[in-house]
């Protein structure tokens, strides 16, 4: 059994107090913005004998052999190489809005071929072109690689991902992403990252709030749950009025929700999560079956063999369980409630999971 301590440790309560002022530029953004996805295909140099094999990947050579042509240097194809300092990438950006040129942004190098780690490589230049297929940034230099791999003989050493790595301000801005076309009928639209009836209302009543004391008129409507049609005053900029109104603070309403990470084991319940009584029970049966080897060695002068023979143990094992009540009005009684029965995080999941099936659980059950 776990204590409250070590429950709490997995059990992990992420919630906006109900009331909570934020600002409105945190929980909305205006539609037409947005990033501008580039992608390029690379190679990478400098390897120390974690690159490609050539042999497998085909078009690591070729892409090699191209790109040495280029240069002047002729590689014929009958020659082929051994080296172990090259991997093929792709290579991907995020172009972010209203860039100029000759500004850089961040980019991601992952491996294509059977390279085990990108450490100490450098990405050699590359194109990022974007859907339409123009060029829109240049992208070269050496890569940052948070993970590692080490391998002996007998045992291998893996901490994170060295296949992927990125390149802090690694592209260079060639040409601007295109931009959206300004309404005619002069309306901007906010939309919500957290779609809510209630947030959307609130949204509208304090920028109009706001409105009629500044412009002596109303700006704001709330068009569905998910976005607020705002009116450009005669005269006003459609950025200045994102700057004012973005400061504005609403209180902004949470839906009762349980998000349940399995590969984790993390599981998040929201302010307003409630589970009607309901009697609860848990208990696991583990069966172990163990093999020991033993030898069999026959009598002096008896001709015989020496052999490895198996002694088979199988014993099973059942936790004791405890039958508790649950009932959750408040976030506080509900963790207490699941902290009494002294579960591991696995037995909250399958717990959560079973009380929803009993239509027990008030929410909406997100599992990853």
């Amino acid at each position: 059994m776990m204590t409250r301590r070590a429950i709490l440790a997995f059990v992990l309560l992420f919630a906006t107090p109900a009331g909570a002022d934020v600002r409105i530029k945190d929980i909305a953004a205006p539609i037409g913005p947005r990033d501008y996805q580039l992608v390029g295909y690379g190679l990478v140099i400098g390897l120390q004998g974690t690159g490609d094999t050539l042999r497998n990947a085909p078009f690591t050579e070729q892409s090699t052999s191209a790109l040495l042509d280029r240069m002047g240097v002729n590689v014929r194809p009958n020659n082929s190489m051994r080296t172990r300092n090259v991997a093929a990438v792709m290579v991907t950006a995020a172009l972010p809005p209203f860039a100029s040129w000759g500004t850089t942004i961040d980019v991601t190098v992952s491996s294509m071929g059977d390279a085990t780690s990108l450490m100490g490589g450098t990405l050699v230049l590359t194109s990022l072109t974007g859907i339409d297929g123009a060029v829109y940034a240049l992208a070269q230099g050496p890569i940052a690689v948070s993970g590692f791999s080490a391998q002996g003989q007998n045992e291998t050493l893996t901490h994170g991902v060295a296949t992927v790595g990125r390149i802090p301000n690694g592209a260079t801005i060639e040409r601007e992403a295109p931009r959206p076309s300004v309404p005619n009928d002069g309306q901007l639209v906010l939309q919500l990252r957290n779609p809510d009836y209630t947030t959307s209302v609130r949204v509208a009543d304090a920028v109009n709030r706001y409105a009629r004391q500044r412009y002596r008129m109303t700006l704001a409507r709330e068009r569905d749950d998910r976005s607020v049609l705002l009116a450009l005053p005669k005269g006003a900029h459609a950025t200045r009025l994102l700057a004012e109104i973005g400061e504005l603070r609403v209180a902004v309403e949470t839906p009762a929700r349980v998000v349940i990470d399995e590969r984790t084991g993390t599981v998040v319940i929201g302010a307003d999560v409630q589970i009607s009584s309901v009697a609860v029970t848990h208990g696991g049966l583990t069966v172990r079956i163990t093999e020991t080897p033993e030898i069999s060695q026959p009598a002096p002068f008896a001709n015989g063999r020496t052999t490895v023979t198996t002694q088979t143990t199988i014993s099973a094992a059942e936790q004791t369980g405890q039958v508790a009540m649950l009932a959750g009005p408040t976030l506080k009684q509900l963790v207490k409630g699941l902290n009494q029965i002294g579960l591991k995080p696995t037995g909250v999941i399958s717990i959560l999971q079973a009380i929803k099936s009993a239509g027990a659980l008030q929410a909406d059950l997100v599992i990853q």
